[in-house]
């Protein structure tokens, strides 16, 4: 309580400035705030990376089907998903394998991670958006 209560305290001290106090799933953060996003982008220009549709659509049925196997995302996708899909998103850090399955071939499970709430700004997966 005495924690939570200073981090409070330390939010408002920010409050008005250009950096916010923000909870994610990992921890604590400061983060500039969304209103001056155009001025930084003009200072330090960034190219977001790319990802493809097959991509995002792994991604997003990993984060609202978690635990899933590949065979689960192929099921719903309709087709096979690549090994480099699964990899990128690894490398990237947004899912890890958490376990496996209890089935002949004991397939791998998919879960995403804190980074990847934490690049989305949130703090829980109850703050994903509805389906």
């Amino acid at each position: 309580d005495s924690l939570r209560s200073l981090l409070d305290e330390l939010s408002r001290d920010w409050e008005g400035r250009g950096v916010e106090l923000v909870a994610l799933a990992s921890g604590w953060r400061f983060q500039s705030r969304p209103e001056l996003r155009e001025y930084l982008d003009r200072l330090h220009p960034e190219k977001p990376p790319r990802y493809s549709r097959a991509v995002l659509e792994t991604l997003a049925i990993i984060a609202y089907r978690q635990p899933v196997t590949r065979g689960d995302i192929e099921d719903i996708r309709g087709v096979v998903v690549a090994s480099q899909i699964i990899k990128q998103l690894e490398d990237r850090g947004w899912i890890e394998t958490i376990g496996h399955r209890e089935t002949p071939g004991r397939p791998a499970l998919y879960a995403t991670t804190k980074a990847f709430l934490d690049d989305l700004g949130l703090a829980s997966l109850e703050q994903l958006p509805a389906l």
